[in-house]
């Protein structure tokens, strides 16, 4: 969409899948997501990794360009959160993103995640909101442009 190029998707179930056909030769590129899959193979040099998707390069693969560095304004990334039902009191919320906080900045853990090529990334419940709102707003104007439709 950012770039004009038009590329044949291959829709896989799963990332493990798609990193056997490029091992193989199956196919000649992949967007690995979570990079924690493909960055033993990378390590290995088994495979070349040619940018992350982030806005800014890995930790773990700092020699690599991010696609944002080609094509100004491209981020896709993904991440994991912790939700409560909405009815959930304040104070229960605010305890488990406290807990949730303090451990994301615990040394062992982030360094557990770092390994597996992740990044901790502790905030507020209003932060994750506006992180999902955006990203709901990013994402449906690439499905809108697409012309994806639910199967």
């Amino acid at each position: 969409m950012m770039t004009g190029v038009d590329i044949h998707h291959v829709p896989y179930r799963g990332a493990a899948l798609a990193l056997t056909d490029l091992l193989n030769g199956q196919v000649q590129v992949i967007v690995a997501a979570p990079l924690s899959g493909a960055i033993g193979y990378v390590r290995a040099g088994q495979i070349r990794a040619l940018a992350v998707t982030n806005r800014t390069r890995s930790e773990m693969l700092p020699e690599v360009p991010t696609v944002g560095e080609f094509v100004p304004g491209f981020e896709a990334t993904g991440f994991f959160g912790v939700g409560a039902p909405k009815n959930t009191p304040a104070e229960v919320v605010n305890k488990l993103n406290s807990e949730i906080n303090a451990g994301l900045a615990d040394a062992k853990i982030k360094a557990r995640l770092a390994d597996v090529g992740n990044t901790a990334l502790a905030g507020t419940p209003a932060e994750f909101r506006k992180l999902i709102a955006d990203e709901t707003e990013k994402w449906g104007k690439v499905v809108k442009f697409a012309g994806i439709k639910p199967e």
